[in-house]
């Protein structure tokens, strides 16, 4: 199921011109989420209107959608599904937190 969703998601991101799409399962670990979504965005615009996109998936897929954090400021959203987390962040960000690499060595990265 996880696997499914995230592959949703990934090609819902990169039809919206989402960058460097990258997911991390976790399923099963014993972490706080079964997956891990990290991608770039092109401007801060590019940033809200991607976590309006995964807002609106989950509207269509009857997934559950917790909150967004970052939305103003829009150089690191976080949209929390419960069980996948997607952080979508501006170019200077995602590199500064190279989030995905702290988390790739405990899940499988696709």
């Amino acid at each position: 199921m996880i696997e499914e969703k995230l592959v949703s998601i990934r090609l819902r991101l990169e039809e919206r011109k989402a960058r460097h799409v990258e997911c991390v399962n976790l399923e099963g670990k014993g972490l706080f989420t079964d997956g891990l979504v990290v991608l770039t965005a092109s401007s801060s615009r590019h940033a809200r209107s991607l976590a309006d996109d995964v807002a609106e998936l989950c509207r269509e897929k009857s997934w559950e959608y917790l909150h967004t954090e970052g939305y103003d400021t829009s150089r690191w959203i976080l949209v929390d599904l419960n069980d996948i987390v997607v952080n979508i962040f501006l170019e200077s960000a995602r590199e500064l937190y190279r989030l995905e690499s702290l988390w790739a060595y405990v899940g499988e990265s696709s």
